[in-house]
C-alpha cells in the first residue's frame, strides 16, 4: 500500500473516532439563528466545508501554472 494511502486510512480512522466520541446534542448560534443539533452533525458538516473549499482552491491554483 502507498504511504500516501495508509496516511489518509489514519487520518479518517482518527475524524471517525473523534466524531463517534462527540454525539451530545448542542446549540448552535449564527447570527439570529438557533439550531440544536448533535455535534457528530455539525462536525461532518464542518469537514465537508473544508474539504470542498480546499478543492476549490487547489483547483483555482492549478489553472494558473
Amino acid at each position: 500500500m502507498k504511504p500516501k494511502a495508509v496516511i489518509l486510512v489514519i487520518l479518517a480512522i482518527i475524524i471517525f473516532i473523534f466524531m463517534v466520541q462527540n454525539t451530545h446534542v448542542i446549540d448552535v448560534k449564527f447570527f439570529f439563528w438557533k439550531l440544536s443539533m448533535s455535534r457528530i452533525i455539525l462536525i461532518a458538516l464542518i469537514l465537508l466545508i473544508g474539504f470542498i473549499a480546499g478543492f476549490v482552491v487547489a483547483e483555482k491554483g492549478g489553472k494558473r501554472k
